[in-house]
């Protein structure tokens, strides 16, 4: 039986000296270009070396999926080769993550996932995952002109490489860099690095791990999928619980012709926490064929910005996260606009498409109309960001009106229910009149709930009143009185100006 603890100690230190060496070459690339084949070769040489521990970061942005080697310890491993991930100023490490097709792909290059994954390791041990539909349209941006989401790292990474001549692996970089400062300056975060994986690095992840199992939410049959030679071909899944090979869950990620491009983007999160539970649990990193499939997968199909030291010092920041406080959301268009249903994440409308030379786009939507601003946006990320703890707490709010204008309740569930918050019950009051606007907690639990919403929406802290029936009582009781004055609540959160 061969010593393997000291065999991987001696691998990983020198897999430490050979990050420093890499960025040390890294940084003088510019000045010494007849270096790159020797940084190639380091950088190769260290992501098989590392791959095993960071692979899941990479792939999922859940770092809740990196499995730990029993016989090492991750706390060894970043001693030897982690540095300290970049943080904003709440201790978040912001990420931008990709997904695009391949060459056998119609669209290679466009971006099919886009999400942002917020990960705090210390004091919530949470991750926030936000999806952006891949129409969604910028009207301008810093240095990538205007135009769709999914388009935008193609068409900059194309402007970089043919026009100002940089090397492919250069311009690949600078794209991912810049697309995500471009996002971040909309919804004011600071995002620290982006992973973007192609098709077949997704499928051969997932295979590698015998598939996964998800349960499908709904009957999907898309006669439009689009096939390998340019043309469809017809994707089928029924609800329930399911066993999905690598193609098959590509498929279930990116079919979008049964339901939306939101829908899509729920089922991409679904994956991610699915694959990365199924690989803690199955222990890859004791089985040394997948760690070197794994490593030649995330090589030849995987793109980040971050160093490696970086992500392998995320991974020991955040060992400790799991599945349940993972919060998912996606930026959609059911806004509760023209008497279309409100729903979570309904931040965005389709403009005329004459406007936009016949193409759906999605845009913003705005208080006041016009101009397009990312206000209401910027208001979410700030709540669903930097005010995790509520969410992981999931409150529920039933809403009356008692004497406030007609109306109110359902403005402010609408608003509730768009920040993500669930509503169970929307109605007037059988209680008596009141003047004062108020909210009311049922179980002390709750209470720090009661008063973090009650100075968001400036009402009362109060016990419930008697005599009121048990439908009209929530987790937390919102009742509307005479001084009730609505306000959005990109108006009450100053953070979000």
């Amino acid at each position: 039986r061969l010593p393997w603890k000291p065999i991987i100690i001696a691998i990983l230190s020198i897999g430490g000296s050979l990050v420093g060496l890499y960025e040390h070459e890294s940084e003088r690339q510019s000045e010494r270009k007849h270096t790159k084949h020797r940084t190639l070769f380091l950088k190769k040489t260290l992501l098989i070396l590392v791959a095993v521990f960071c692979v899941l970061l990479l792939l999922t942005g859940v770092v809740k999926g990196l499995m730990i080697v029993r016989t090492l310890g991750i706390n060894t491993i970043a001693t030897i080769a982690g540095a300290s991930p970049p943080t904003d100023e709440y201790g978040h490490t912001n990420l931008l993550l990709l997904g695009q097709g391949d060459d056998d792909h119609d669209g290679k290059n466009l971006t099919d996932t886009i999400m942002i994954a917020s990960i705090d390791p210390k004091e919530t041990e949470s991750i926030v995952l936000l999806s952006f539909p891949r129409d969604l349209y910028f009207l301008k941006t810093d240095k990538m002109g205007k135009g769709r989401l999914n388009s935008m790292y193609r068409d900059y990474k194309s402007y970089l490489q043919f026009q100002k001549g940089m090397e492919e692996e250069d311009a690949i970089k600078e794209a991912l860099k810049e697309l995500a400062d471009e996002i971040g300056r909309n919804i004011d975060m600071e995002i620290h690095g982006t992973v973007k994986i192609n098709f077949i690095g997704f499928v051969e992840t997932i295979d590698l791990i015998d598939g996964v199992e998800i349960d499908v939410p709904y009957d999907i049959v898309d006669t439009e999928y689009p096939n390998k030679n340019y043309g469809y071909e017809t994707f089928k899944i029924n609800k329930g619980l399911r066993q999905l090979d690598g193609e098959t869950a590509l498929k279930y990620a990116r079919s979008r012709h049964t339901t939306s491009d939101f829908g899509r983007s729920a089922r991409q999160q679904q994956i991610l926490s699915a694959l990365a539970e199924k690989s803690k649990n199955m222990g890859i990193v004791r089985d040394p064929r997948k760690m070197a499939s794994l490593g030649r997968t995330i090589m030849e199909n995987t793109n980040t910005t971050m160093s490696l030291s970086q992500l392998i010092g995320l991974a020991q920041a955040s060992k400790n996260i799991d599945r349940s406080r993972i919060i998912t959301l996606q930026l959609s268009d059911r806004n509760g606009l023209y008497g279309s249903p409100m729903e979570p994440g309904g931040f965005l409308y389709t403009p005329p498409r004459d406007l936009f030379d016949g193409a759906s786009v999605l845009l913003p939507v705005s208080i006041p109309e016009f101009p397009v601003t990312w206000k209401q946006i910027k208001t979410l990320v700030t709540l669903l960001v930097h005010q995790r703890s509520v969410y992981l707490a999931k409150p529920e709010f039933s809403v009356l009106n008692s004497t406030a204008k007609s109306g109110n309740a359902r403005k402010i569930a609408n608003e509730l229910i768009k920040y993500g918050f669930g509503v169970t019950n929307i109605s007037n009051s059988s209680s008596e009149d009141q003047v004062v606007s108020t909210i009311s907690y049922r179980e002390e639990k709750d209470a720090t709930l009661a008063e973090f919403f009650g100075i968001l929406l400036e009402l009362e802290v109060s016990p419930l009143p008697d005599g009121l029936p048990p439908e009209e009582i929530g987790r937390l009781t919102i009742i509307l009185g005479e001084n009730f004055r609505y306000l959005p609540f990109q108006d009450l959160i100053p953070d979000a100006a």
